[in-house]
């Protein structure tokens, strides 16, 4: 998207620039289909936390989607009901489990039988009986990168199969906890909705087995993962919602007193964010490779150096000056004092030079979140259309 008609207009790079509108359009058509099946939506809080837009998705009702004490804190902050907080994540502390007890949030999920023992023995010492959820690791392969892939059987997250009877066994013992629901999350970044439909298959299955022995599920929480498209956010600058609610409406079969969560964060607030940059140097390396050296980093987006994630870049300036139709070959990369650090491999480009500005898009979840302070570099700033 085009942000500014004049380039020099545009402030001191690197920064962030979100479009409140795009992101007003995607809550709307979101909401629009899981009312249907009346379904509930948590949104993610990792994904993105800058203050305008919390403020817009909680103004829209939504729940949150919390995996720590602190995104629990900043959910209560920006206007979050805590009857609509759900506080997921594998390695909760004492700390933050006594924070969001005392907050009376909606539900924990649970990952671990000494998880579950902890936050017992929290609540017994606070004088609370609190609802947790099961995290259930459904043994789903999800066409996705491994780094971001969480219902297979070896990962970390959730229980497994084998540890369910013992962990129900032990349960019973425990006073100060109610099982309310089933959580569920196979991974990110998903866009092949037959993976979705592999998981609503199972979790039918999982649910008849907890309620053939006598545990009351109340909601079932499907967690989220849907991708976007990052190749061409211009052809689908709103993802299929409808296609994705339906996956789960014609496959999911809960009981009549159960209802349905999802938890929903890059399909929300990626394509309403980019990451603006200006080139610094260009080189050619001594085997040919051209190469723009920008002033934007793995410090501002960590997806391409950690798990080979692509961004579709364009050339603001190039466009200006109707250079876009002289087409190179370029790697593009930051200055961070790391081989990683490149945000592009040899991909056809704009012929650009020094102080062109450039637009990573789709950066609007798991940029600034991520962002770090390596080689001591200041955080970048934020920019909002309204």
């Amino acid at each position: 998207m085009a942000i500014y008609n004049k380039v020099a207009d545009a402030p001191k790079t690197p920064f962030y620039y979100y479009d409140l509108g795009s992101l007003q359009s995607t809550l709307n058509c979101c909401l629009e289909e899981a009312v249907k099946y009346n379904y509930q939506v948590h949104y993610a809080l990792k994904a993105n936390v800058e203050k305008p837009i919390l403020a817009k998705i909680s103004a829209c009702g939504m729940g949150a989607d919390c995996v720590s004490g602190w995104e629990v804190q900043a959910a209560i902050d920006n206007g979050f009901h805590t009857s609509k907080i759900v506080f997921a994540g594998v390695g909760k502390s004492d700390d933050e489990i006594e924070f969001a007890i005392k907050n009376k949030i909606f539900c924990f999920n649970c990952e671990s039988l000494e998880e579950i023992e902890v936050i017992n023995n929290s609540a017994k010492k606070m004088g609370s009986v609190v609802t947790i959820a099961l995290r259930i690791n459904p043994s789903v392969e999800p066409d996705t990168h491994k780094y971001i892939a969480t219902g297979q059987s070896e990962s970390k997250f959730g229980i497994s199969y084998p540890e369910i009877k013992q962990t129900l066994d032990k349960i019973t013992e425990l006073k100060n906890i109610e099982i309310k629901g089933l959580h569920f999350h196979i991974g990110s970044g998903i866009v092949n909705l037959a993976n979705f439909k592999e998981l609503a298959l199972k979790v039918n299955d999982i649910n008849d087995w907890f309620l053939s022995r006598g545990v009351e599920i109340e909601h079932l929480n499907m967690g989220g993962g849907l991708g976007i498209n990052y190749n061409d956010p211009d052809s689908e600058p709103i993802v299929d919602f409808k296609g994705y609610f339906s996956t789960f409406a014609q496959n999911l079969k809960p009981k009549a007193n159960q209802s349905v969560h999802f938890e929903l964060g890059r399909s929300i607030v990626a394509q309403c964010g980019e990451l603006l940059t200006r080139v610094l140097f260009s080189k050619t390396t001594a085997s040919g490779e051209k190469f723009l050296i920008v002033d934007a980093g793995m410090t501002e987006l960590i997806r391409p150096a950690l798990y080979s994630a692509k961004h579709k870049i364009e050339n603001i300036s190039a466009k200006v000056d109707n250079r876009d139709n002289n087409i190179e070959r370029y790697y593009i990369g930051g200055p961070i004092c790391e081989s990683s650090d490149i945000f592009a491999y040899d991909i056809e480009f704009p012929l650009s030079k020094r102080g062109d500005l450039l637009a990573i898009r789709s950066t609007g979840a798991y940029g600034s979140i991520m962002s770090s302070h390596y080689n001591l570099r200041p955080t970048a700033p934020a920019y909002f259309s309204e």
